[in-house]
């Protein structure tokens, strides 16, 4: 995945990161959870009665979202350099750590660190230190 850097905008990324802070503490202050993606997926399977909606709801607002916005402004075609299967891979590898993690980086990111969690402190910069060391190990390593 390459980044367009001569159409990148700092206040798109900040528009975004905005929006983000703002559906994690909406889902904090009205509904009192934690808007951690894979949590909530995770309560979808199985469902749980009476905790259902919300997550439902979240997911296809995480779904509708990027639909909408490319109604009034083109999105951008990302560009992955694997393929589907890698990407599979990869997408089931992010699952299993963020069930290990008990979160994912939105969740201990996000909502964790906002909270002052320590928990969530080791786990971000684990995400984070595993993602540095990755990146270098594919690209100067493995090349």
């Amino acid at each position: 995945m390459q980044i367009d850097w001569l159409h990148f905008s700092p206040w798109s990324a900040l528009s975004g990161g905005a929006l983000i802070g703002l559906a994690a503490g909406l889902c904090a202050l009205l509904l009192g959870r934690v808007a951690g993606v894979s949590g909530i997926l995770a309560g979808l399977i199985p469902p749980r009665p009476g905790d259902v909606a919300w997550r439902a709801a979240f997911i296809a607002g995480l779904l509708a979202a990027p639909a909408a916005f490319a109604m009034v402004h083109p999105l951008a075609r990302p560009e992955f350099g694997s393929g589907p299967a890698t990407l599979a891979v990869a997408g089931l590898l992010v699952g299993f750590g963020a069930r290990l993690g008990s979160g994912c980086t939105s969740g201990h990111g996000v909502c964790g660190l906002s909270r002052l969690s320590l928990r969530s402190a080791v786990a971000t910069a684990t995400f984070m230190a595993t993602a540095i060391v990755t990146v270098f190990l594919v690209r100067h390593v493995f090349q």
